[in-house]
């Protein structure tokens, strides 16, 4: 069955690029230029994603989101937000995105993100569901499991844990990761892999197979076959 989204986004010149690449490779694409429209679509539609530029007329990627989230309407969202804007990221979490990709972007890049999030949707707001990696995570009560295993986790390594699964299979950056912790007020260098190694020894140690890396500085949850 092919993947339905709903693509939200003002520019009608880059959108109508993306649109025929998205139905070029089969996918099913509805269209609207503002998150007033979008919102209403959504609620008629069903969608497998829904993805949405940020800044545009009657209401903003932001507003359409939250207003989503409200009405219970659970589709996977991904958000695409300026170059390097950790406020748009970290706004976009808060009113309830799964996902963000900052532009500019490759067609490939958003083809695999939409394809991620069409698997992870798990029919409940409250829960994000990473199922090739066997993760779930329980928001409203935030608790992580791992093969149905409960981790006990710090409120740091919840907050950590998080950020980094809603941007599953892509990297969250050295400055994402310490906002989530200590926001603006930042400590010293090594105050972060303090925090990173406990979560590892969570989420990593009882089990034969890591999936929580960290390279330069960035981290990522993947299985690493041998």
């Amino acid at each position: 069955m092919s993947i339905r989204v709903l693509y939200v986004e003002d520019d009608k010149r880059f959108a109508a690029t993306v649109i025929e690449f998205l139905e070029l490779m089969g996918l099913v694409c509805d269209y609207c230029d503002n998150g007033l429209q979008g919102v209403i679509l959504a609620e008629k539609n069903q969608y497998d994603v829904i993805v949405t530029d940020i800044n545009m007329p009657k209401l903003d990627g932001l507003g359409m989101c939250q207003k989503l989230r409200q009405q219970g309407i659970d589709t996977p969202l991904l958000m695409l937000t300026a170059l390097h804007d950790l406020d748009d990221k970290l706004a976009g979490f808060d009113c309830g995105a799964d996902d963000y990709l900052t532009k500019p972007f490759e067609l490939k890049e958003l083809l695999a993100r939409i394809k991620t999030l069409s698997k992870r949707r798990s029919g409940n707001a409250q829960k994000l569901v990473i199922q090739e990696l066997g993760l779930e995570l329980n928001l409203g009560e935030r608790q992580a499991f791992r093969e149905g295993i409960l981790l006990k986790l710090t409120p740091s390594s919840w907050k950590l844990l998080e950020v980094i699964a809603r941007a599953y299979p892509n990297c969250v950056d050295r400055q994402m990761l310490e906002h989530t912790i200590w926001g603006d007020d930042v400590p010293d260098s090594e105050a972060l892999k303090v925090h990173i190694h406990r979560l590892r020894q969570r989420i990593d140690k009882p089990f034969s197979e890591p999936l929580l890396h960290v390279v330069n500085g960035n981290a990522v949850l993947k299985r690493v076959h041998s």
